[in-house]
């Protein structure tokens, strides 16, 4: 009894070993493949897209300045002026007579003023031998200053006058496009108040007002006292409009303007850029689109899109290190640029940055780095390594499904043979 299950037992452990002997030893996987690029630091310009509101560059109201109607206007609607051109009309006889009464009047303050120094010339040439007294003398003296005060008070009156004749006639005060009139002809202006009777716009160039967040102005400051942000060669920021349809205004635009107070309303810090319109594409008051460049940033990196990746502590890049292994890289970004994210921080100049087979690769695990090039992925567009044997072992139990059928009818035939005999 005992020696047939010893046998037994050396019959298992024999069958066991074969067993062991016959499973084939599992291998190692390759490393996965992933494309990288090489991480080289460049000055690149500080952009920014933002939106602006157009003004004119300067904006005159022309009203009118003294009291009368309306005759005519004698600009085109819409059309440039220069500045002194006549606009309007106002009916200049009220003024005239104003001023032929102020010529008037001067005229009877001369003539009293020349009777005055007549007398008192005389008093003078007669006071040394005592002919008229002390008294006469001051008096003759004095009529002769009043009458002088009344001359020049004359002439003003006259200049005050001229002044106002000249108002009848409503100059452009300076050069640019004229607007609509706002008074119809035989209407009673500048009665009470000055009336407005149209504006002049400067239409080139023109100014495109925007604004910055307290907060990224204060870290662009902060980015150029430490150094790593430059201003542009001119020393000023730049300004490309794009227009309604898509494509780049042909005048680029430099900031000149630059509030020092915030908005309580807003938070945000008035700035001002001034853009040339020599063929008046643009006009004032409509909202642009347009790209600021502030500066140049030194020290910065360019990674494409698809590199970048984000979790709860923020945005990271998986690098190949030295060692063949990867390792993991937090980066801190400053928008995009030209379809690539701006890395300014975490990077270092030779980095190898995985952009292609993202998915693939495990923080300390190696991987085999290759070049990567705009619109070719090494790592996800390539097949997967195991992904032959598992598709040949799902087709592997199709065979004996189909052979079953087969089974069954070649044990049927026997039974039918069984049947017939």
């Amino acid at each position: 009894m005992i020696a047939p299950l010893r046998t037994l037992a050396l019959t298992c452990a024999i069958a066991v070993a074969l067993a062991a002997c016959s499973k084939p030893e599992q291998q190692t996987p390759p490393p996965p493949e992933v494309g990288v690029i090489e991480a080289k630091p460049q000055t690149l310009p500080l952009q920014r897209e933002l939106v602006g509101r157009l003004s004119p560059y300067r904006s005159a109201d022309v009203r009118a300045r003294v009291p009368g109607v309306l005759l005519k206007r004698v600009y085109q609607e819409g059309s440039e002026v220069k500045q002194g051109q006549v606009l309007f009309l106002i009916d200049p006889a009220p003024l005239q007579a104003s001023l032929n009464a102020s010529e008037a009047q001067l005229a009877s303050a001369r003539a009293s003023y020349a009777n005055a120094k007549v007398a008192a010339d005389r008093a003078r040439s007669l006071a040394p031998q005592a002919y008229v007294s002390k008294a006469d003398l001051d008096a003759a003296e004095a009529a002769e200053r009043t009458a002088q005060a009344a001359v020049r008070q004359a002439e003003a009156s006259v200049s005050s006058s001229r002044i106002s004749l000249g108002y009848a006639q409503v100059t452009a005060p300076i050069s640019g496009v004229a607007g609509k009139q706002q008074v119809t002809e035989g209407a009673l202006v500048g009665q009470g108040d000055v009336t407005l009777l149209t504006t002049v716009d400067q239409l080139d160039p023109l100014y495109v007002n925007f604004s910055l967040s307290v907060d990224e102005l204060s870290q662009l400051r902060a980015a150029q006292a430490k150094g790593s942000l430059a201003l542009s060669g001119d020393g000023k920021a730049s300004v490309q409009v794009q227009l309604a349809d898509g494509s780049s205004y042909g005048q680029s635009g430099t900031l000149d303007f630059s509030s020092t107070t915030v908005d309580p309303a807003t938070g945000a810090v008035s700035l001002r850029a001034v853009l040339p319109n020599p063929d008046r594409i643009l006009l004032p008051g409509a909202f642009v689109s347009f790209q600021a460049t502030l500066g140049e940033r030194n020290n910065a990196y360019l990674v494409p899109q698809q590199a970048l990746q984000r979790d709860a502590t923020g945005g990271y890049l998986m690098v190949v290190g030295g060692d063949g292994n990867v390792v993991r890289r937090n980066v801190t970004t400053e928008g995009t640029q030209g379809g690539n994210w701006l890395v300014t921080g975490g990077l270092q100049a030779g980095d190898k940055v995985i952009v292609a087979g993202v998915q693939k690769v495990k923080e300390g695990a190696p991987a085999s780095a290759k070049p990567w090039t705009p619109g070719s992925d090494a790592g996800p567009a390539a097949p997967a390594a195991g992904s032959a044997p598992a598709n040949a072992d799902a087709a592997a139990p199709a065979q004996p499904a189909a052979a079953a059928p087969a089974a069954d009818d070649a044990q049927a035939a026997p039974a039918n043979d069984s049947n017939k005999q």
